[in-house]
């Protein structure tokens, strides 16, 4: 499953430069799927849909920080625990349960953000 960042979250920014796949954002920025990605152009998502990962998205949350679910991998790939969760000073990057999924799907959209 993705993590969430719940409401509790103090915005003092400690998670945003953990992500490895920049899936964490300061509320009310918009984002891009080229952040921090191999992504460029127009890509074919897993799923079939086509985006242009250059393109600008709304930002999930105007309050607080918040993750995208699409990039998150819970850091498979890169580290052995999410270190958003690791560094949070007020425990508030949580379990997502509206995102869960599999390890094989993490470590394959990890391959996929970082062809």
């Amino acid at each position: 499953m993705a993590i969430k960042i719940t409401d509790d979250c103090i915005n003092c920014g400690a998670c945003e430069p953990e992500c490895p796949n920049n899936a964490i954002y300061e509320g009310a920025m918009e984002w891009h799927w080229k952040d921090k990605t191999n992504l460029s152009g127009n890509v074919i998502f897993p799923d079939g849909t086509q985006k242009n990962a250059e393109d600008v998205n709304e930002a999930y949350s105007d309050e607080v920080y918040y993750i995208v679910p699409g990039k998150c991998t819970e850091c498979k790939g890169f580290h052995d625990e999410p270190q958003c969760k690791e560094v949070c000073p007020v425990d508030c990057c949580v379990d997502d349960p509206e995102h869960r999924e599999t390890d094989e799907t993490l470590f394959d959209r990890q391959k996929f953000l970082h062809h």
